[in-house]
């Protein structure tokens, strides 16, 4: 997949979704923020390749799209799917490389640093405790995924997959899933 398809999936993914939450209830503004956050980040996407930054528009829509699909995965979004990211072609030119591996090296260290500074914030009683510890362990899969892709050297697809899974972070703790026990500037709270 290039960033043009990339970009493509996302805005059709979008277009299909709509917040499932009722007006009116406790939920809907964490609906409307996860939602908001998606629609945000693929338009920052979208500046960022029509600004020749491929880099960033990578990040950009890999990490709406997870957001995207954390509140799908919530029930504050519907129809419920799924877009984890596939197979990223060379869509990064040679003349970006500096600073797709600067970007990607970050990220690894971030999302690190960020996976320890979370924890469950619902009580574990609470039949939510559990969808908590899944958006800990989704995180984490995609981290490890970047991991792999990083040392065989895909850094194109690492920054896609570590900004897939950081967004899963961000969007747990914006729902209240997760609280954050460490340093917040790692987030998006």
């Amino acid at each position: 997949m290039n960033l043009d398809d990339y970009e493509t999936l996302f805005e059709e993914a979008l277009s299909r979704t709509r917040i499932a939450v009722p007006e009116g209830t406790l939920l809907r503004r964490a609906a409307e923020e996860v939602f908001e956050m998606a629609a945000a980040y693929e338009g920052d996407g979208r500046v960022f390749l029509r600004s020749n930054d491929p880099v960033n528009a990578l990040a950009g829509f890999a990490y709406g799209i997870g957001w995207l699909d954390a509140g799908l995965r919530l029930g504050l979004l519907a129809p419920l799917a799924d877009h984890p990211p596939g197979e990223i072609d060379d869509c990064i030119p040679g003349d970006k490389s500096i600073h797709l591996h600067e970007k990607t090296h970050r990220y690894q260290r971030m999302l690190c640093q960020a996976l320890a500074m979370v924890e469950p914030a619902p009580d574990e009683s609470s039949p939510i405790h559990a969808g908590s510890e899944d958006f800990h362990v989704v995180a984490r899969s995609w981290y490890m995924v970047g991991l792999e892709c990083l040392e065989a050297g895909d850094f194109a697809g690492s920054l896609a997959r570590l900004s897939y899974g950081y967004a899963w972070l961000d969007a747990g703790i914006r729902a209240g899933l997760l609280r954050v026990t460490g340093e917040r500037g790692l987030f998006t709270v």
